[in-house]
């Protein structure tokens, strides 16, 4: 991880702020659709601050710059960031969040610009709150990208990948029959239409996937749905016969960069007009319903926020109950995948302690890839793979460079992140290994999560129950010893979509609090799939949930303390081993390498 210098940069971009009159710009992570990942032509952020994490936001003044990011990040961002610089690390007492720091910048009466189309409404509204409480103009709406202006022709085109359809034996629900359900809402909100800006809200919907955003089979593309219409922005170039074919005459396609003037003709004319006498009179408008993540940009060619009801995505929470067809898929998917980070690990062990080969942490994540691509509906990876030795092993969302990157070290811990896409399911499972004498204080560490972990498998709760709530199951173990860990317990994985899906998690973030959980929710890690179990009793007239583990690979034996473990949780790792044994040695020739490495790491404790 290299320094970048920005300092020629910044002072072209705070050359374009004093030609806008704007003091300070903020420049987010996220594209036009809030994607969590992005095509490099989005990555503004890290093209102006030289911090390539998925998750931050920049901030520049006229005179300084600030780099706000989570725990996740803190040490990679210290390595990048140049002089420029100020590191926000955001979650410490006595940090000021981004919001905070730039509405302190703008004290005695100075203005904040910002690209409107990669802002949510409802993020610009808190933020323009905070400035004028601190005294600062408010925010206010810059046309064009700034940072675009200053990266000019070095910017990366915009992906132009063909669009493909995905099959209904993948999917299990026609698109026309997702469609009559986002219509009942509209019928039950009195909403004369919904605008889905979220790029795996569009690409579930209609059925189909893309390839414009790494590792997420997603396209660049809007969509509007009325009562008696259909609409799907994309451009033209990536749309076949097959997808024209699959749409039909049910959908409308438009031209990707068309939404905005549309969403405009659609605000204006979305009056009832004419009383019992014939004047026309207006009538209150009946409000189109957004996504909370629906960008500032979009909401003002609507008509601004009186035109608009913003509500958690109808989509999103169907996208997250998985159907039958998708279940299968996702159990079926981590069966291969299982069979490939087994091999993967098989074949780590033998490089390292009998070959003595020196394979850096790039080599072995190229590897993984290579025997995942040989199994069947294998598309690519779900995110970048974590291949990381010794002390990198500790850095959350560690992403080794080639080149520039730690040889795997026997003696050390080694943990694997990794996920893959396959056209019927998508997956990401983390294992952590010792290849030699693991010190106490790593099996002590390494067995209170998996205590923690097993706790959260075994778990049963009523219906309504959150993932906040949850999320004390997989920590208690750790708080008892004063540790803890600076990130999620669990997300919601996509159905060969993204790998972090919300609505639902498990962990403290606020959103968690806010959607139950449901039965046929897919959430890591490892991947849980929940669903409805039997009990003695159903105080309250509830069902009760728990969770299937879909995850397929053994624990790492050297790394578990036996000694910290109750006869019920080694009966339930045994357990699992078994069925982790007998569910992929198929993938594997008696008496391989693969065999016998699963064979003594399913072993019973």
């Amino acid at each position: 991880m290299e320094t970048v210098n920005t300092t020629k940069r910044l002072e072209q971009l705070r050359g374009l702020m004093k030609d806008k009159n704007v003091d300070i710009y903020v420049v987010p992570s996220e594209d036009s659709h809030q994607s969590e990942y992005i095509a490099p032509c989005d990555a503004r952020r890290e093209f102006i601050s030289g911090f390539s994490g998925s998750a931050g936001c920049a901030v520049v003044t006229l005179e300084k710059a600030a780099l706000a990011t989570d725990g996740r990040y803190f040490n990679q961002a210290e390595k990048q960031l140049d002089s420029n610089w100020t590191l926000l690390k955001q979650g410490l007492q006595d940090v000021p969040t981004w919001q905070d720091w730039t509405a302190e910048q703008a004290e005695g009466g100075k203005n904040v610009g910002v690209d409107p189309t990669v802002i949510t409404a409802p993020d610009a509204r808190k933020l323009n709150e905070k400035i004028k409480k601190k005294g600062g103009v408010g925010l206010v709406s810059v046309t064009g990208n700034l940072v675009d202006r200053v990266w000019g022709d070095k910017r990366p085109p915009r992906p132009a990948e063909k669009v493909h359809v995905l099959g209904l034996e993948y999917t299990g629900k026609p698109f026309e029959d997702k469609l009559e359900d986002l219509r009942k809402e509209l019928a039950k909100n009195k909403s004369p239409g919904f605008i889905v800006s979220m790029l795996d809200e569009v690409a579930w919907l209609y059925n189909l996937r893309g390839n414009d955003i790494p590792y997420n089979p997603v396209f660049y593309s809007y969509a509007i749905i009325t009562p008696d219409s259909a609409s799907l922005y994309v451009d033209s170039s990536k749309i076949g016969d097959d997808v024209r074919s699959h749409l039909g005459s049910a959908v409308t396609i438009r031209p990707y960069e068309s939404i905005f003037d549309e969403a405009q003709v659609l605000g204006s004319s979305n009056s009832v007009a004419a009383n019992s006498n014939g004047s026309n009179v207006k009538s209150r408008k009946q409000k189109f319903l957004v996504s909370t993540r629906t960008s500032w940009a979009l909401i003002q060619s609507l008509g601004g926020e009186d035109s608009v009801e913003e509500v958690r995505s109808p989509i999103c929470d169907a996208k997250a109950i998985k159907n039958d067809v998708e279940i299968k898929g996702m159990k079926e998917c981590h069966i291969r995948d299982g069979a490939a980070l087994i091999e993967f690990f098989a074949w780590l062990e033998e490089e390292l302690l009998t070959k003595r080969a020196k394979i850096d942490e790039v080599q072995a994540a190229d590897k993984l890839e290579s025997i995942r691509s040989k199994h069947e509906h294998f598309v690519g990876l779900s995110f970048d793979t974590i291949s990381s030795s010794g002390a990198n092993a500790a850095v959350i969302h560690y992403k080794p460079e080639r080149g520039n990157c730690a040889v795997i070290d026997p003696t050390e811990v080694y943990l694997c992140d990794s996920g893959a896409q396959y056209l019927d399911g998508t997956t990401d499972t983390t294992r952590t290994l010792h290849f030699g004498q693991p010190t106490e204080m790593q099996r002590k560490a390494y067995t209170l999560v998996l205590k923690g972990n097993i706790a959260v498998n075994r778990a049963v709760f009523p219906k309504g129950t959150n993932g906040l709530a949850l999320d004390t199951l997989a920590r208690q173990f750790l708080w008892n010893e004063g540790l803890d860990y600076r990130h999620g317990t669990g997300h919601g994985v996509g159905s060969y979509l993204n790998v972090h899906e919300g609505p639902v998690g498990i962990g403290t973030r606020v959103q968690y609090a806010e959607v139950p959980l449901s039965a046929g929710n897919v959430l890591s890690d490892d991947i849980i799939i929940c669903k409805e179990v039997k009990t003695n009793h159903t105080f309250g007239d509830k069902p009760y949930l728990g969770f299937e583990c879909a995850t397929l690979v053994p624990m790492c034996r050297k790394l578990i303390d036996l000694k910290l473990l109750t006869s019920d949780e080694r009966d339930w790792i045994n357990g699992y081993h078994e069925e982790v044994k007998e569910k992929t040695k198929g993938y594997f020739e008696p008496g391989s390498i693969s065999t016998k490495w699963l064979e003594g790491e399913t072993q019973p404790l």
